[in-house]
């Protein structure tokens, strides 16, 4: 162990859960958050850019690299979460406009840069459909040299959130999760069943939604809209 935090990439579609991910992320000492790449999932892409930038803003984070990915999957039509996460995705919270913007080059284009300039391989995150890896893994074959692993929501054991078999992110765009899938790269998957099982007290959301930070109380409130 070289006692340095990890070097990591979220991609993701900023709904609840990813926003909650990415406020963790931000605080955790044990993680060097490079760059943030968004998708279309919970909901459009564009929405999805601007819900990432305000909760990085929220969280305090200093400034990361934010960028504009997919806006569909890469045979299937969109399919949003709207009813899960808000129209906005984040549970029509009313949250302020960020003011701060997205990087001038697509998800795509910042993963190569940021995962080969990185000194130490890179651990990428994807909590969201898999088409920003998938586009990345089959354009861009020789980033894999430098990726430690991936590890990536998706999938379940049991029954699923999108069917009764089937969980989103893999739904979503069921030909990009099999692109990495057999991209040959360590890979860690966390599914459905596994997140099911997170409870947080109610206590513990009304000390976040009181705390007066901004980061916790979003959190809290996040939660909330969970319940």
């Amino acid at each position: 162990m070289t006692g340095l935090p990890t070097p990591v990439i979220i991609d993701c579609d900023t709904g609840v859960d990813d926003a909650l991910a990415l406020l963790f992320a931000v605080r955790h000492p044990g993680l060097d958050l490079r760059a943030v790449t968004c998708v279309a999932g919970n909901t459009d892409v564009d929405q999805v850019v601007r819900n990432t930038l305000t909760v990085l803003e929220q969280a305090g984070s200093p400034p990361v690299p934010v960028a504009r990915g997919a806006e569909r999957p890469l045979i299937e039509p969109v399919r949003t979460a709207h009813h899960v996460h808000g129209h906005d995705g984040m549970g029509d919270l009313g949250l302020p406009a960020p003011r701060r913007g997205a990087a001038d080059v697509d998800a795509v284009t910042l993963l190569r840069r940021e995962i080969l300039a990185s000194p130490r391989p890179v651990t990428l995150i994807p909590t969201a459909p898999l088409t920003n890896i998938a586009l990345l893994l089959r354009t861009h074959p020789e980033v894999t040299r430098n990726i430690e692993r991936i590890v990536f929501m998706g999938g379940a054991v049991g029954a699923g959130n999108a069917t009764a078999v089937a969980e989103f992110n893999v739904w979503h765009d069921p030909e990009a999760a099999a692109i990495l899938l057999t991209a040959g790269v360590p890979i860690t998957m966390y599914g459905l069943d596994v997140f099911q099982r997170v409870i947080v007290p109610a206590q513990d959301v009304r000390r976040l939604r009181a705390s007066g930070e901004p980061g916790a109380v979003l959190a809290g409130r996040l939660l909330a809209h969970r319940d």
